[in-house]
């Protein structure tokens, strides 16, 4: 790669993004595709929305944050269509700030900086751009230029709504520049951008002390004053306010609400009105999404204040949660790390799963459901099938408790922890027994947790430490079912049969001698005792079984071993159960014969080529599950 010759190429892409014309050509653009005109609210939404959208069953997810939000699906949507999606339609709810509220690491600032530069981004592209008067401070809408009289027949002829007036700058430069005539002003595409304070805005209080509301909404030029003669002179003044800076784009205000109460002022008027007050000029126009984050304590307390009720009535709250499912906070440590120059560490397959399994016990809160325990609530959450319950009882525990989620152990937590454990001198690898050990020693250290919260949470590392070793025993078995998917096969084969002459009521024929015999009781409840299918409850599995292989007949695909879950882990047992014995002498002895040498070297290789594993964790893997099995 030619790196001076991709730094020209990328100058040359933002040289073909400028755009200069005057007042007129920008009418004529819009005759052509009205999109431009578009409000704050709207861009951000068809940004979003941009990325494409997928159906889960009941649930939207947007691809948009797919890459940096994980296991937040149900809150996302509920962000993007009761917030985003009504304001971009211009319902009321555009005319109030966006708090998000939740748990300390729960993805909110994520949210925002995702927002912002996906804003910047889809700026850069035909359907996102954005066009504004040329040395406007504030980058304002071309279309503030058309007198009020006149726009309702200039909206009806374009198919725009026009909202706001001309900045103090720019009606003194129509007056002194063009001499009032606005086909002549010049418009310019400007590039959304952070750094360049175009169109986004970030605020962050400090000390009430020293922090000055100019920041918010600009100041007065003292070295100009005597040239100009007056402070009301627009000249005078710098517009460089983040209010000023966010317009036409986005406005964060990080911890709100710990800002002085002088500086939130300024939003009531923002929010319901669409404009704000700055030094000796009439109420300036903005059209900017303010978006604001906090956690639960803070707005609890803000609240219970009477006086912020004006503010509190122009806020809209959603709330963040931490994620509860596994697999999602699994991926939430593996780009942690990734993100690290600890890279070259292997890390176990199930480690991080098993910090995953620690965490999101601490944040569940106990159903009330008859039979449900938190390791089945957790499983269910994570889209497994968890016996007994259904879809409407997954359903039935998510709406159970509104607070759910909004609790427990933090990422931050968890991931300095396992950032102690890849530290250690010599390490070459972590496995999960590493991670869970550094997760209970640092539960000492941790500052805000209470005695009952510290005990519980050692149960819960307990649990998390049976879920791995469930793992890890499954992951042994099959590494040691020789030719298992062929092996796996004529068992479930075998099976098959035999349920559809029990459900039938016929007999099987014997291959060999042809001798027609009654359906293997013993076999079929070998296989269905392994994932706990009672005396009871056999007929009907056997009956689902059957229902499931027809409707796969008739939609044409072909029934085989991975096509049920429960059924797939029910043969897997049985042979593992088979042969556990053989695996039991095989990782439990010190001085390992010939032929134990050689099955050990098989499961290792197989481990490292099928399962993700190095030499250093298959050994462990193999040494742990055999001082299992030998308990």
């Amino acid at each position: 790669m030619d790196i001076f010759e991709r730094i020209s190429a990328y100058k040359a892409e933002n040289e073909k993004l400028a755009w200069t014309g005057t007042f007129k050509d920008y009418i004529e653009l819009l005759r052509n595709d009205p999109t431009p005109a578009t409000t704050a609210h709207a861009r951000v939404y068809e940004m979003i929305k941009s990325y494409g959208v997928e159906e889960s069953g009941s649930v939207k997810r947007y691809k948009f944050f797919e890459q940096e939000i994980f296991g937040l699906d149900r809150a996302v949507e509920k962000l993007v269509e009761e917030y985003f999606h009504s304001a971009a339609r211009r319902l009321d709810v555009r005319k109030r700030i966006l708090l998000l509220m939740g748990p300390v690491s729960g993805g909110k600032s994520t949210l925002v900086t995702m927002l912002k530069k996906g804003l910047e981004k889809y700026s850069r592209t035909e359907q996102g751009a954005v066009y504004a008067i040329q040395g406007c401070p504030m980058h304002e809408e071309p279309l503030h230029l058309i007198p009020h009289e006149l726009r309702p027949d200039i909206e009806a002829e374009l198919g725009v709504r026009i909202e706001g007036n001309l900045c103090p700058s720019c009606q003194m430069r129509l007056k002194t520049e063009y001499d009032g005539q606005i086909d002549r002003v010049g418009v310019e595409r400007v590039l959304i951008s952070e750094d360049n304070r175009v169109g986004i805005g970030t605020f962050s209080p400090s000390d009430p002390k020293s922090q000055d509301i100019a920041d918010l909404t600009g100041s007065i030029d003292f070295s100009t004053i005597t040239e100009y003669g007056s402070e009301s002179d627009p000249r005078a003044y710098r517009f460089d306010g983040e209010l000023n800076k966010a317009n036409r784009g986005l406005m964060e205000f990080q911890e709100m609400l710990k800002c002085d109460e002088k500086f939130l002022w300024n939003l009531l008027s923002l929010t319901q009105e669409g404009n704000f007050k700055a030094g000796r000029f009439a109420l300036i126009s903005a059209d900017e999404l303010i978006i604001a984050h906090t956690n639960e304590t803070e707005y609890r307390s803000f609240i219970s204040n009477k006086k912020n009720e004006a503010l509190q009535s122009r806020m809209i709250v959603m709330p963040v949660p931490y994620n509860l499912k596994v697999s999602e906070e699994e991926k939430i440590y593996s780009k942690l790390i990734g993100q690290s120059d600890m890279k070259h560490i292997h890390v176990a397959p199930h480690a991080l799963r098993s910090a995953a399994i620690f965490s999101i016990l601490t944040r569940l809160k106990e159903s009330k459901k008859q039979g449900m325990d938190l390791v089945k609530k957790m499983r269910m959450y994570d889209g497994q099938e968890v016996e007994g319950y259904k879809e409407a009882d997954l359903k039935e525990m998510q709406n159970e408790f509104i607070e759910e989620g909004m609790t427990g152990i933090d990422p931050r937590y968890v991931i300095n922890r396992i950032s102690s454990a890849l530290i250690k001198q010599d390490l070459q690898c972590i496995n999960a027994l590493d991670v869970l050990r550094a997760l209970k020693d640092g539960l000492d250290q941790h500052p805000s947790i209470t005695k009952e919260e510290r005990e519980r949470y050692l149960n819960f590392i307990s649990v998390a430490r049976k879920e791995y070793d469930g793992l890890a025993k499954k992951e042994i078995q099959k590494a040691f079912v020789y030719s298992f998917e062929e092996s796996a096969r004529t068992l479930f084969e075998n099976y098959l049969d035999n349920i559809e002459a029990y459900c039938n009521w016929s007999k099987i024929k014997d291959p060999l001698t042809g001798e027609e015999l009654d359906p293997d009781e013993r076999l079929m409840r070998s296989i269905e005792e392994q994932i706990g299918i009672s005396e009871n409850a056999k007929k009907a599995f056997r009956e689902e079984i059957l229902i499931r292989i027809s409707s796969y007949s008739r939609k044409s695909k072909k029934f085989d071993y991975a096509s049920h879950d429960r059924l797939r882990e029910a043969i897997e047992k049985k042979l593992f159960t088979d042969l556990k014995d053989i695996v039991k002498i095989t990782t439990s002895t010190k001085t390992p014969d010939e032929s134990q040498l050689k099955r050990i070297n098989e499961v290792t290789k197989r481990l490292m080529d099928e399962h993700g594993y190095c030499p250093v964790c298959s050994n462990e893997l193999l040494k742990y599950v055999g001082s299992l099995l030998n308990r």
